[in-house]
This record gives structure tokens, sequence and C-alpha cells, in this order.
């Protein structure tokens, strides 16, 4: 997670994972991946290198400009059986930012904190698979899954967050939904869905 700061105030970075994908194609993430052998320990600096290194292959940020500040407790993904080790980072000497492999990212984009904030962009997201959890309606897109409840963590616990309607439920677009379908089905061992 890369805060930063620009004429809007504070912000945070994400990216639009490639739609080609095999998992969580399309959807808004923050950058990251798997921890290669050269990251190190995966107890020690072995999830701080990999941040960095997986920020700078997919959005070509600087990490010498980037701050560490925090590392989250290991959150496991059951859909996707993915351990992931949320790395948080201000981003002190902001760099140009843009997709930089297009079988990876689609797009890099920034969300004012603001925005994340506001309780007219905030709902819940129900799945067709019967999963409901957070979402954020920014940046002209639903920022869901993993990614979502992370920042809704984060949100809660640093105070930022406001009273919103948890009532308020969104679903995903056919176009997501297909999306994450034929993820589904892959994770499964089966054949893509058409």
């Amino acid at each position: 997670m890369l805060f930063g700061e620009d004429a809007h105030g504070p912000d945070l970075l994400l990216i639009e994972r490639a739609r080609s994908l095999r998992s969580h194609a399309g959807q808004p993430s923050f950058p990251g991946g798997a921890l290669d052998p050269e990251d190190g320990d995966p107890r020690g600096d072995g999830p701080v290198n990999a941040a960095l290194r997986e920020a700078r292959e997919e959005t070509g940020v600087d990490p010498d400009g980037i701050q560490v500040f925090g590392v989250l407790p290991d959150l496991y993904i059951p859909v996707s059986d993915f351990v992931v080790t949320p790395v948080l980072g201000w981003w002190r000497e902001p760099s140009p930012v843009a997709a930089v492999d297009p079988a990876e990212v689609a797009s890099v984009f920034r969300v004012p904190v603001a925005d994340l904030t506001d309780p007219a962009n905030r709902a819940r997201l129900r799945h067709p698979s019967g999963y409901t959890g957070p979402a954020f309606l920014v940046a002209g897109r639903v920022v869901w899954g993993f990614t979502a409840g992370v920042i809704d963590r984060v949100l809660h616990h640093s105070g930022l967050e406001r009273p919103w309607d948890t009532s308020r439920v969104v679903r995903l677009s056919e176009e997501a939904f297909g999306l994450a379908a034929g993820e589904h089905e892959r994770l499964r061992g089966g054949p893509p869905r058409g």
C-alpha cells in the first residue's frame, strides 16, 4: 500500500491488473506479487524487498523515494490460495508512474484518501458466488475483494473511516463477473466459460 500526496491531498497508488492474467484479471489492486528468491527471507526482509521490486516492475515507481513504515500480518486469500503480506509505504519523493508491462498491468492510478473515506463512495459488493465484502466506487472503478478489504480495515483502524451506509450493495458488472468466473474455473481446474 503506497500512500503519497499530490495537489489534491493524500492518496493511494493502485493498479488495474491486465485482463489476460490467470488470477484476479481486470481487478484493481495494490502493486505486488510473489516473493522471488533474490528478495530474501520470507520471515525477514523478503516481503518488503518483494513489494518494492514488484511496485517498480509494475508501475515504474522509484523505490528510493519510498519510506516503508509498516508490515501488516500475513493475510490468507482462500479463493486463490495466496498468502499476502501487506507492506505500507509513504511516497516521500514521488516519481512518474505508468503501466510498465501491459501483459501484467492495464493501468496505474492514484485515488485520493478523501475519495476512499467519502461515504458516497462506499458500498458492499455482492459477488454471484455469495461473497459479500467492502467496495469503493472511485476513479471510475469498483475496488473490491482483497484490496477493498485491506483498505477498509486500514481506514477503520487509522480512525479515518467515516460512517457510511453498510446496507448499500452493488454488484459486479457483467464484464467483471466474466473475468472472475473464468478465474474461478481455472482455479478449480476446469475450462474457462465464455
